[in-house]
């Protein structure tokens, strides 16, 4: 089975390295340090990781991704770029490509994406494509969880499928694009992602203005 997740991490420590450290990124006050710490620490520091869930943690969470990002960037690269540590649960069979592949592909296009440039498209492998179509539904139930109309996946060559059902008076949305577009647009990267959206004016613009991501 191929191993979309490792060739998505060693992808963008690649990346890393050549943008540097200070280097832009889509997520909000973060340069590329504050992302390659958070990933290192997401896989090897449960205790901290837990902050992203439970606010009383916050500050630990805050002072552990401080003291990862003051490593030297070749460091804390190089680290991202081994994997998790023996013991965390991203070790286990099949967990690192369940739970990593829409994490590094995202933030991979995190890094490429940012800056007011369009830097030409990646090329993805049809398989890694098929893979992210997979992860869809997953990401969506979390991701679109405050969106009140129906919203659909459209990914030609894919198929077509519900994310989330509309609610109250609202129809649903139309999502159109390769499945990694798709992915970024509901993963709250919408203003970089190239997705078309289908549905009455409405319905579109209380799409527009939802809170999506996480």
């Amino acid at each position: 089975m191929a191993k979309f997740a490792r060739a998505e991490r060693i992808a963008l420590c690649d990346t890393f390295l050549q943008t540097g450290p200070d280097a832009p990124t889509l997520c909000d006050g973060w340069a590329a340090r504050q992302l390659a710490a958070h990933l290192v620490l997401r896989e090897s520091r449960p205790d901290a990781a837990a902050g992203m869930f439970v606010p009383l943690l916050v500050g630990h969470l805050d002072a552990v991704q401080r003291t990862i990002a003051a490593r030297p960037w070749e460091e804390l690269v190089g680290k991202l770029r081994g994997g998790p540590p023996r013991l965390s649960p991203f070790r286990l069979p099949g967990v690192d490509e369940k739970a990593n592949l829409a994490e590094f592909f995202i933030h991979h296009e995190d890094v490429l994406r940012a800056g007011d440039d369009r830097p030409a498209r990646r090329e993805l492998p049809a398989g890694e494509q098929a893979a992210l179509w997979a992860v869809l539904p997953q990401i969506g139930k979390m991701s679109l969880r405050s969106v009140r109309t129906g919203v659909v996946a459209d990914c030609p060559g894919h198929g077509r499928r519900t994310l989330r059902g509309a609610r109250d008076n609202h129809g649903s949305v139309v999502v159109t694009g390769a499945p990694g577009e798709v992915l970024l647009h509901i993963f709250g990267r919408a203003r970089v992602a190239d997705v078309e959206l289908d549905g009455s004016d409405a319905d579109v613009a209380a799409f527009r203005a939802a809170t999506i991501g996480f």
